[in-house]
């Protein structure tokens, strides 16, 4: 037999303010409505709950069995709704975030130690996932992409860099040995330390000249699945070959003088990558945290 909530709860508002006008008065629906809830409800049942007077409404016993087990699960419904309630103003909880390796490496970093400071109350848990998901189906709140790989159905809000660039760069004893390539075209007879997405082909390698894009083809002795791109970055410092790979991510091997940049005119920058979401209604209140924070903190 179906549930009938609101005749339930008109049954316990009859019998705990001890009268249909009492009850009319406390809850705002009119007596008849209220008188007709409860006759519903004896009907569903097929017991009478409420001994009725010209002077007083009285429980039977029925009825006050009913009512103690009512008025207990009401409590706790009313509770867990409250404490839903209190997503929606309070910054506490949980963010789940789908995001590539090389926001993980470069862009969290620069964030998330300032916004768990700031919101103490607020789990982070982040999953390094290059191909762009369906991030619902993925069980997260939001996700990390750049423009290209963004679909239109999301709300999407720049996060970290305004610009980054890909940058070239070979150890000194590469360059000592083989040479320094001046075109970009000079790399196919180079060898190329390169990436390539989970189980495709390696990435082509961009590069910018007179405002036109130039794409190489890399080939070369080691290709790394993109999760493992530091792999790379340690095979190119022990001078295996040439690598491209996001400047920020280089700038350690480049201060360190491990790693020299090559074609560095040819350069390619591009924007940086957006936080993206679903709804603009009803976003709960750790992830509208999260959201406010990287619109205060960009560089």
């Amino acid at each position: 037999m179906p549930t009938d909530f609101a005749a339930a709860r008109a049954f316990v508002a009859v019998a705990t303010a001890g009268g249909f006008r009492d009850a009319s008065a406390v809850t705002g629906i009119s007596a008849s409505s209220l008188s007709g809830a409860v006759k519903r409800l004896e009907s569903q049942l097929g017991v009478r709950l409420l001994h009725r007077t010209t002077r007083s409404v009285v429980t039977t016993e029925a009825g006050a069995h009913l009512l103690e087990h009512l008025q207990s699960a009401m409590a706790d419904v009313e509770a867990a709704l409250e404490r839903a309630n209190r997503y929606r103003h309070e910054p506490a909880g949980k963010i789940r975030l789908n995001v590539p390796v090389n926001v993980a490496r470069l862009v969290l970093p620069r964030i998330l130690p300032g916004f768990v400071a700031a919101y103490p109350n607020i789990r982070v848990e982040v999953v390094a996932q290059h191909d762009f998901v369906d991030i619902l189906a993925e069980g997260c709140d939001a996700g990390i992409r750049y423009d290209e790989r963004l679909t239109k159905n999301m709300i999407a809000i720049p996060i970290g860099p305004a610009r980054q660039r890909f940058a070239t760069a070979a150890s000194p004893a590469y360059l000592a040995r083989y040479g320094r390539p001046e075109q970009p075209e000079d790399l196919l007879d180079h060898a190329c330390l390169h990436g390539r997405l989970s189980g495709g082909a390696p990435a082509a390698w961009e590069f910018e000249r007179a405002g036109a894009v130039v794409r190489i083809e890399p080939t070369g002795p080691i290709s790394v699945d993109i999760n493992a791109i530091d792999l790379a970055v340690s095979t190119a410092i022990d001078g295996c070959g040439i690598i491209h790979l996001f400047e920020d991510w280089l700038r350690p091997a480049f201060d360190s003088g491990s790693l020299e940049p090559v074609l560095e005119p040819f350069w390619q920058s591009f924007s940086g990558p957006f936080l993206y979401y679903h709804g603009r209604e009803y976003v709960p209140a750790p992830l509208t945290a999260f959201i406010a924070y990287v619109q205060e903190n960009r560089w």
